[in-house]
C-alpha cells in the first residue's frame, strides 16, 4: 500500500542490491551514477500519475546513490531525476528535467506516451544535441513500481533437457495465442495463455522440449512506428532488463510470468529467453532520454572516440551498451541471474552476441562478458545460445564462441535453402550441415549440439513463404519495400504468392516436408519457428517486426494441408526422440566400426556405391544418400549402459527429375521404407527393399529407410 502522507523517515540504506528492494520492513533504493552531481528519488501515486514527493539521496558509496525508506511498501511507484553536466561533446547528457527509469526496475505502471518533452535536447534546434530541453517528461513516462517478489514455486525444477535431446520452438508470446480458439479470449496473447492446458498440450504433442520466447524484457514502441500507427511487435527495443513486458500480462502482475514458467516446467518444457543486452531503446544521439542516457551516458554506452557526442553503433540500433565498463557488465550479469534465480528460466539466446564481447571495438573471445559468464556458478549451468554476429567489422563469429555456448548456425540455414532450391555445387555444404557442422564446431572440442539448426527464424520468411515467394513483399511496413533482406534463397515453385494451380501448391507442400524432415533429422539442435508446422504465412513479408496483427499471428484455422503438415512434424519429432541416431552426442568419425570394414557414416551415389572425393565437386550433383550406422551412436540408457540403434538410410534428391536409387549392399537385412516426402502425408509405402533393389526417389523429395543394426 502506497503511503499517501509525505515520507519523513529516510535512512542511509545500502549500495547493493541495486534497484528498489523490499525486505519485509521497508524498501532500499540504490542507483549507480559515477558522473552525477545530485540524485533525486521521485515518488508517485498508485497509478503513477501524480507526483507525491522528491527525496534527495544524500548517501553515496562507490558512486552508488542510495537510501532506505522504512515507510515504503510494494506497489510504490517511483522514478529518478539525475543532475549533472550536460556536455554532449564530453559524453555527458544529464538533464534534471527528465524523469528516468531505474535500470533495475522489476515492474512498471503506465506506458510511455511519445512527446517532444522526452528528449534531452530541444527538438528542431539547429544544434539539437547541444541545446538542453527544460520541459518535464514525467507526465509521459511509465513509472517504476516496487515489486513484492514472494511466489510459491512449490516443487518446481528445471527440466534440464540434455542438449542433444532438445527441440526448440521459437515463439512470440502474443502471436502464438492471439487467434487460438481453444484459449479463452481474455487470456489470448499473454503469459497466462501459454500456461493454459490447450497451449501446453499442443506443445507436448508437437514434440517440443524447449520454448524460446522472443523478447519479454520491458520495451517500448519506436516513435516513428507509433506515428505510422504500427507497433514494435518483436520487442528488440529494451527499456528495462529486469521487468517482464506487461503488454503480455492479462493480470497486470509479474507473478503471471512465474506461473507460466512453473506450468511449462511441470510438463517437462524448458523456457529460454531471447534477450537484448547489446543496445537499449534510447537509440542514437538524437534519441530520447529515458534511463541509461540520463543516469550516466558515458558509463553505460560505447561512445565514438572521435566524437563523444555520438555512439559507437555495432547493433544498427543507434547505440551499443558498454560492457567494457564493470558497472554496465554488472547490470547485465545481475539481470541474467535474476531471470534464472527469481524467474526460473532455463537459459538465454543472446541477440547480436558479438556486440557483447567487444572490447576496444574488437570482438574478444576471452573478453570480460564471456569470462564472467564462464565462471558464474548460476549462469554456467543454464543454456547459453549466441546469435554469433553483429553489424560491426569482424562481427561475424559463427563457430568462434567459447565452450559452453551453442550458436545459431546461419550456414545451416543458407546451405539447406540453397540445396532444396536446386542450386548446383552445394552437396558438400549440405552434407556438412546435415551431420552437425563439425568443420565449425569440432575443431574446438564442441559437440554437434553447439549448432542450433534452423531453416527459418522470426527474422525473414516463414517456411510457407520461403516456398511461395521469390522476393520480399514488405509494403505493409510503410518503407516502400526497402526494408528486409534481399538474400532469401527462396523459390516460389512457379508462381509468386497465392495460386490456384494444384501442381504448384502440391510442390510447395512437398518442399515444406523436405525442409522439415531435413531439419529434424540433422545432427545438432533443431529450431522450429512457431507456425511453420501449420503453414503460417506473412504474405511475403520478411521483416514483420512492426506487424502486431494477423500478418504475424499464428492462424489456427484448419485445412487438410495444414493438418497433414502438422501430423508430419509430429511424426518427425517422434522419430527423432525414438532414435538417438538422429541426435548423436558426438560427431561422426567416418571410421570402421569395432574393427570391421563398415564405417559409421557413408555417403552414397544413386548407384549405391560410396562417393569419391572428386564427385563432391560436381556442379550437376543434386542427389545423394547417407548411411547412418546405429551401432556407432555412443548413446547410453538411464543406467549408463551403452545402447545401439537401428541403421538408417536417408536419400535426398533436389533435382526436378526422378532418380532410381539402388539399395547399397552393406552386409545386413532389407531396408524398410518409413518416410517419403513426395507423398501427401509424408509416410512411405511400408515395403522392404533388399540390397540391389531400386527405390524410385521422386524429384525434389527425400526418403528415410530403416533396418536392424548390423551386429558388432
Amino acid at each position: 500500500m502506497i503511503c499517501r502522507a509525505p515520507i519523513t523517515t529516510v535512512w542511509p540504506g545500502r549500495p547493493y542490491p541495486r534497484g528498489a528492494t523490499w525486505d519485509g520492513f521497508g524498501v532500499n533504493f540504490a542507483l549507480f551514477s559515477e558522473n552525477a552531481e545530485r540524485v533525486e528519488l521521485c515518488l508517485f501515486d498508485e497509478r503513477g500519475r501524480k507526483e507525491l514527493q522528491r527525496i534527495t539521496l544524500r548517501e553515496r558509496t562507490d558512486h552508488v546513490w542510495h537510501c532506505y525508506l522504512p515507510e515504503a511498501r510494494p506497489g510504490q511507484t517511483y522514478g529518478y531525476y539525475v543532475h549533472g553536466p550536460y556536455k554532449p561533446e564530453e559524453g555527458h547528457r544529464f538533464n534534471p528535467h527528465k524523469l528516468l527509469v531505474d535500470p533495475y526496475a522489476k515492474d512498471f505502471v503506465g506506458k510511455l506516451r511519445w512527446n517532444d518533452a522526452l528528449y534531452g535536447y530541444t527538438i528542431g534546434h539547429r544544434k539539437a544535441d547541444l541545446s538542453l530541453d527544460r520541459r518535464e517528461s514525467a507526465p509521459y513516462m511509465p513509472k517504476c513500481r516496487v515489486l513484492e517478489p514472494a511466489f510459491s514455486w512449490g516443487e518446481d525444477r528445471r527440466p534440464d533437457v540434455p542438449w542433444h535431446d532438445m527441440v526448440i520452438y521459437e515463439m512470440h508470446v502474443r502471436g502464438f495465442s492471439m487467434q487460438c480458439p481453444d484459449i479463452p479470449e481474455a487470456m489470448r496473447g499473454t503469459y497466462a495463455a501459454l500456461a493454459c492446458a490447450p497451449a501446453v498440450d499442443y506443445l507436448k504433442r508437437l514434440g517440443v522440449t524447449t520454448v524460446e520466447l522472443m523478447p519479454v524484457h520491458a520495451f517500448i514502441n519506436d516513435r516513428y512506428l507509433h506515428e505510422k500507427g504500427l507497433q514494435n511487435y518483436w520487442g528488440y527495443n529494451t527499456l528495462a532488463f529486469f521487468a517482464p513486458e506487461m503488454r503480455y500480462c492479462c493480470s497486470g502482475k509479474v507473478k503471471e510470468f512465474k506461473t507460466m514458467v512453473r506450468t511449462l516446467h511441470a510438463s517437462g518444457i524448458e523456457v529460454i529467453l531471447d534477450v537484448v543486452y547489446n543496445h537499449s531503446c534510447e537509440g542514437n544521439h538524437l534519441g530520447p532520454t529515458l534511463s541509461l542516457r540520463g543516469i550516466d551516458n558515458a558509463v553505460y554506452y560505447m561512445l565514438d572516440d572521435g566524437n563523444r557526442s555520438r555512439y559507437a553503433d555495432f547493433t544498427g540500433c543507434g547505440n551499443t551498451v558498454n560492457l567494457e565498463h564493470p558497472i554496465a557488465l554488472q547490470m547485465v550479469m545481475d539481470s541474467l541471474r535474476y531471470w534464472v534465480e527469481e524467474m526460473h528460466v532455463d537459459g538465454f539466446r543472446f541477440d547480436l552476441a558479438s556486440a557483447l564481447a567487444r572490447e576496444r571495438g574488437r570482438v574478444e573471445h576471452m573478453g570480460g562478458f564471456l569470462d564472467v559468464i564462464r565462471q558464474d556458478p548460476t549462469l554456467n549451468c543454464v543454456k547459453l545460445i549466441a546469435e554469433p554476429w553483429d553489424l560491426g567489422q569482424g562481427g561475424y563469429q559463427v563457430g568462434n564462441f567459447p565452450l559452453g555456448w551453442a550458436e545459431w548456425n546461419d550456414r545451416y540455414r543458407d546451405g539447406m535453402r540453397a540445396y532444396w532450391k536446386g542450386d548446383g555445387g552445394i552437396i558438400g555444404e549440405f552434407a556438412r550441415r546435415l551431420t552437425g557442422s563439425s568443420d565449425l564446431y569440432g575443431r574446438s572440442g564442441k559437440r554437434p549440439h553447439a549448432s542450433i539448426n534452423f531453416v527459418t527464424a522470426h527474422d525473414g520468411f516463414t517456411l510457407h513463404d520461403l516456398v511461395s515467394y521469390n522476393g520480399k513483399h514488405n509494403e505493409a511496413n510503410g518503407e516502400d519495400n526497402r526494408d528486409g533482406s534481399d538474400h532469401n534463397l527462396s523459390w516460389n515453385c512457379g508462381a509468386e504468392g497465392p495460386t490456384d494451380d494444384p501442381a504448384i501448391n502440391a510442390l510447395r507442400e512437398q518442399q515444406k516436408r523436405n525442409f522439415l524432415a531435413t531439419l529434424l533429422l540433422s545432427q545438432g539442435v533443431p529450431m522450429l519457428v512457431s507456425g511453420d508446422e501449420y503453414g503460417r504465412t506473412q504474405n511475403g513479408n520478411n521483416n514483420a517486426y512492426c506487424q502486431d496483427n494477423p500478418i504475424s499471428w499464428l492462424d489456427w484455422q484448419k485445412t487438410p494441408e495444414r493438418d497433414a503438415l502438422l501430423g508430419f512434424v509430429r511424426l518427425l519429432t517422434v522419430l527423432r526422440r525414438a532414435h538417438p541416431t538422429f541426435r548423436r552426442r558426438d560427431f561422426f568419425a567416418g571410421r570402421a566400426l569395432h574393427g570391421g570394414q563398415l564405417k559409421d557414416l557413408l555417403w552414397l551415389k544413386p548407384d549405391g556405391t560410396e562417393m569419391s572425393a572428386d564427385e563432391w565437386e560436381h556442379e550437376h550433383a543434386r542427389c545423394l544418400g547417407v548411411y547412418l550406422a546405429g551401432a556407432s551412436i555412443d548413446a547410453v540408457d538411464k543406467y549408463g549402459r551403452p545402447i545401439d540403434d537401428d541403421d538408417f538410410l536417408l536419400l535426398f534428391n533436389a533435382h526436378h527429375g526422378d532418380v532410381e536409387f539402388m539399395m547399397p549392399d552393406l552386409h545386413g537385412d532389407a531396408w524398410l521404407a518409413l518416410l517419403d516426402t513426395s507423398l501427401s502425408n509424408g509416410l512411405a509405402l511400408p515395403r522392404q527393399y533388399q540390397p540391389g533393389a531400386v527405390y524410385a526417389l521422386c524429384g525434389r523429395s527425400l526418403a528415410v529407410l530403416r533396418r536392424a543394426a548390423v551386429a558388432s
